[in-house]
């Protein structure tokens, strides 16, 4: 022990990790807890902020609609990407690589702009609505509990798509041909023998899509209705003007982070009981349907992805149409992108300027923390693995409560400043990093490190010549990643910008709110586009034409 930490380099990049990790994650949700507990006229400690909760049916509702909602996505994401996966990876589909495509841009496209685009589809005064009702049809309500499910169920089944795809690239052949030599074959194939060995891994997407879903904000915001959950309730009490809400937002805050991680306990320890490794010496072939199962499996995944694709397609044709106030009008015009460049210019300016310093921010730490937790192993790097988990399991509407709690005082005022929203994006979206950084690793020998060290170079410069430099496809693939979720995210900047920080998916979800719709679509269309490009140069970094999770 005394060998491995003497104060090295290495020494002092475990010491900033701690404390980073101890000082905006750790600490903030200190803060959390002990605000939850206190009085807010007293500063008594007490459990009356959690006793209003459970007495009053008005905020617990809002529990059980999450849970609802949550439940009925996370099970309807399942079904609809397990399946697409199997036809995905076992027949042959026509088009494949524009449909993975089409579906990471889904997946990768903030859930609110779906909110948003499905208002204009089937709102009131949406699109479908008003050309429905001129033939005497009433086109059913997209708001509240269905409009949820709908948006989140088409943002969110990519993720089990992504997982189960990569898993069943993994499965031998031979154990197939063996169980269709013993009588085996058809629905029961897949019963018994396909569906048990990805498992594990439905588990584990299951377990993203579940976090999702309950932590999304702006979906259950805009299209929710009266359909309260437990992120809308904590944001709406915690900007109350009532002084001793706060209190009682950060009560809520630490129940969903309580309810999050036992979620997330609970599936590990599954998964731990039911993983297995597979050693794919022959991936199952492609084969081809003929006839009308050929024709329905194409039906059926075209439609699905156009109605992924819908919002993305939504928003940009909208951006372009004329408007007045609320209200889209015949021709079209630049007028919202001329009005968001002269009155929102700034929004788009920081949301660049953010998500790539939280980047830059993002690549050095993932870097360092995984060669520490890989290469470094000691109690100490295990506390630092264990803090990466983290982010998973708080909702970013809660990260941004704690934050503000944490950092509103001096000697450490942070709240308004663009840093405390950088902060909040490093601590959200460095796992994506974190694992890529992992990954590659765990392929690189330590003998080529050994090997520099050997010939005279210190273990930094070996770090920084050798081994980072083998590392930076793999870090920069999973640093893209983080940029792309970084412009994307609503949950906490919605809770800590200002008029001087805010970021254009804040902009987007207060220009829908006043009803300016067309410069939330041209906003979103930028939001769009800028999307696309960085999964484009994610494929030219990375080498592949997928995206591994």
């Amino acid at each position: 022990m005394n060998r491995r930490f003497r104060w090295d380099f290495w020494a002092w990049v475990t010491l900033l990790s701690i404390i980073i990790f101890g000082l905006f994650l750790i600490y903030p949700l200190f803060a959390l807890f002990v605000s939850a507990f206190q009085d807010a006229a007293t500063g008594a400690w007490s459990m009356a902020n959690f006793a209003h909760f459970f007495e009053r049916k008005y905020y617990y509702q809002s529990m059980i609609n999450s849970f609802s909602v949550t439940t009925s996505v996370t099970i309807l994401a399942v079904i609809i990407g397990t399946a697409l996966a199997y036809f995905m990876t076992l027949y042959r589909v026509k088009g494949r690589s524009i449909v993975e495509i089409c579906i990471i841009i889904s997946l990768l496209s903030p859930p609110f702009i779906g909110a948003y685009s499905w208002i204009l589809i089937g709102g009131r005064s949406g699109i479908l609505t008003k050309w429905l009702a001129e033939y005497g049809i009433d086109f059913p309500s997209i708001y509240g509990f269905a409009g949820i499910l709908l948006v989140l169920t088409l943002k969110l089944y990519p993720f089990i798509y992504l997982y189960v795809a990569g898993a069943m690239k993994n499965i031998d052949s031979a154990l197939i041909e063996a169980a269709e030599s013993l009588g085996c074959s058809g629905i029961r194939k897949v019963v018994t023998i396909i569906l048990p060995l990805i498992t594990p891994t439905i588990l584990a997407g299951a377990l993203m899509v579940f976090m999702n879903a309950m932590a999304d904000f702006g979906t259950p915001m805009l299209i929710g209705e009266g359909f309260n959950v437990m992120p809308v309730m904590i944001y709406s009490e915690f900007i109350n003007e009532v002084g001793d809400q706060a209190n009682f937002a950060a009560a809520m805050a630490a129940i969903m982070v309580l309810i999050t991680s036992t979620i997330f306990m609970l599936q590990k320890y599954v998964v731990n009981r039911k993983s297995f490794t597979m050693s794919s010496l022959r991936p199952m072939q492609m084969g081809a349907l003929h006839g009308v199962k050929n024709v329905i499996m194409h039906v059926c995944i075209y439609t699905l992805v156009g109605l992924s694709m819908i919002p993305q397609l939504v928003v940009i044709y909208t951006s372009f149409l004329k408007t007045n106030g609320s209200i889209f009008i015949d021709g079209y015009s630049f007028d919202s992108y001329i009005r968001i460049f002269s009155e929102l210019g700034t929004a788009v300016s920081n949301t660049y300027l953010f998500s790539t310093a939280a980047m830059l921010a993002i690549v050095f730490l993932g870097m360092t923390v995984a060669y520490l937790t890989t290469r470094r192993k000691s109690w100490l790097t295990d506390i630092i693995d264990t803090l990466t988990m983290f982010p998973y399991i708080i909702p970013g509407s809660v990260l941004g409560i704690t934050l503000l709690l944490a950092f509103n005082e001096e000697p450490m005022l942070l709240s308004g400043t663009a840093l405390i929203i950088i902060i909040s994006l490093v601590i959200r979206r460095l796992p994506y990093t974190l694992r890529s950084s992992s990954a590659i690793l765990y392929q690189l020998s330590p003998s080529l490190e050994e090997a520099s060290i050997s010939l005279g170079a210190s273990p930094v410069k070996t770090f920084f010549k050798v081994t980072a430099v083998m590392m930076l496809p793999g870090v920069m693939s999973g640093a893209i990643i983080s940029w792309i979720t970084a412009i994307n995210e609503l949950s906490s900047s919605v809770i800590l910008f200002t008029g001087a920080t805010k970021t254009m998916s804040v902009a987007i979800y207060t220009e829908v709110i006043r009803a300016s719709y067309g410069t939330a679509a041209a906003l979103s269309t930028i939001l769009t586009l800028t999307t696309i490009t960085a999964m484009v140069i994610f494929f030219k970094v990375s080498g592949r034409r997928d995206v591994t999770l």
